[in-house]
């Protein structure tokens, strides 16, 4: 098993969103502003993928999917198809627990827009790489977003077009390790019913039902 070390609290690779993370402690100061670190252990069979934190969520919570709508989402299916225990409280200190799951994002930082560049998905690439060689038990990745999905596949050196996203869609690569995709569970999905809470409950028992084969 590999070993992992997440990226460091100032960490400079990408000069736009270091400097966005400056500016972000100037303007809220009491926010994490800095790389978001996984949530969970790296022994989990579950890895689920975001694509970057947000600015009021995880950059504000330091906890992956907390303090925004996808977390509302989230994290209430996760308790209820036990991959969780606990309540969410949209706190880093909400006192909730992951059950043989772990959440993390390919990007570290929040990026303007919440859209990072090619570049900086590149520089951040070797972080989701290496954590995914350190988790021995890996059997399952939910990808949260066809953007999540792409920067997923380019780390695990899979051509996108042999794997092409779709919502409750399997992809079995030849680690072994199943990837499944879905929707993104924001409020713009949820919303204009792109995604709806039985959608989001769909791919969770897919997920089920394959991890106890």
């Amino acid at each position: 098993m590999s070993t992992f070390v997440e990226a460091p609290v100032d960490c400079d690779a990408c000069p736009r969103l270091a400097a966005f993370r400056r500016d972000n402690r100037a303007r809220f100061p009491d926010w994490h502003n800095a790389p978001v670190s996984a949530f969970g252990g790296l022994d989990a069979r579950l890895l689920i993928v975001g694509l970057a934190p947000g600015l009021r969520g995880a950059n504000r919570t330091a906890r992956p999917f907390t303090g925004d709508y996808a977390g509302d989402l989230l994290y209430p299916t996760l308790i209820e198809f036990g991959w969780a225990r606990g309540a969410y409280g949209q706190a880093a200190n909400d006192g909730l627990h992951l059950a043989d799951c772990r959440i993390t994002n390919a990007v570290r930082c929040v990026p303007p827009e919440n859209k990072p560049t090619g570049a900086e998905a590149k520089a951040c690439r070797r972080f989701l790489g290496a954590e995914i060689a350190a988790m021995p038990n890996l059997k399952v990745i939910l990808a949260l977003g066809a953007l999540a999905h792409a920067s997923l596949l380019t780390t695990l050196a899979c051509r996108r077009k042999d794997f092409p996203f779709g919502h409750n869609r399997l992809h079995h690569l030849s680690t072994g390790v199943l990837v499944v995709d879905s929707y993104h569970c924001s409020r713009y999905n949820t919303n204009t019913g792109r995604l709806t809470p039985d959608m989001f409950r769909d791919v969770f028992r897919t997920i089920a039902d394959q991890v106890s084969k």
